[in-house]
């Protein structure tokens, strides 16, 4: 079995952390695994060298050791950038030009905008562009993200589902989120990962097994993880 541990390097271990970490820890160990530790480094803001350095002594003074090199998020843009290409040279991916504003007021227009577990969803407006105005669009320095097109992509994959460890076999709606943000630009920075960060990951490497603490702040995204 192979788990992850995921802390972002913004501030030192608290109590929380530690029992995601124990648990990952003790499953992998247990089962003759692997366990992982990626320092989540997305928010450039607030993320501070010794907090990488906090972090893993923190879990070496408690004999959680880790497989493998600390991996750092941001050190794989490139590994991201690829499966980004990928995406895009599926058709599976489209540029999405609509602010928050602009979302709003489709809902508005729809009279009753589509619903998700945890809200309105996107309601697809950008899908629906010609290809040649969207690279009008985006050779013209609009802002735009990169959003999946769930639909096109439930389509290539069928039903789906995954095993759970306690619950045996669970299905997944594929498109019960809608058409989600995988990559957004802002300012200069080129690429901000949102939950992407551990959704792209998914496309690149064999996914490692969620934790139940994990499991339960990532139930919302499971339908896109999987579907990827």
């Amino acid at each position: 079995m192979r788990t992850r541990f995921a802390p972002s390097p913004t501030g030192r271990l608290h109590l929380g952390h530690v029992l995601a970490a124990r648990v990952a820890h003790s499953l992998a160990r247990d089962s003759g695994g692997e366990f992982l530790l990626r320092h989540e480094d997305i928010d450039g803001s607030r993320v501070r060298e010794e907090f990488y350095q906090g972090i893993e002594e923190d879990l070496e003074w408690l004999g959680l050791t880790w497989d493998g090199e600390a991996l750092r998020q941001t050190h794989r843009i490139p590994a991201y950038d690829a499966a980004l290409a990928v995406l895009r040279e599926r058709g599976l991916v489209y540029p999405c030009f609509c602010t928050r504003r602009e979302i709003q007021e489709e809902w508005s227009r729809m009279g009753a905008a589509p619903q998700g577990p945890e809200g309105p969803v996107y309601p697809g407006t950008c899908r629906r562009i010609p290809a040649d105005e969207r690279e009008e669009r985006m050779h013209a320095g609009h802002a735009y993200a990169w959003r999946m097109d769930a639909g096109k992509a439930a389509g290539i994959t069928g039903p789906i589902s995954f095993q759970d460890l306690r619950f045996g076999e669970m299905a997944v709606d594929p498109q019960l989120l809608g058409d989600v943000v995988l990559v957004s630009q802002e300012l200069q920075l080129r690429l901000i990962f949102h939950t992407s960060c551990v959704i792209l990951q998914a496309f690149l490497t064999c996914l490692p097994h969620l934790t139940p603490f994990c499991s339960q702040c990532l139930d919302s995204n499971l339908p896109v993880v999987r579907l990827l």
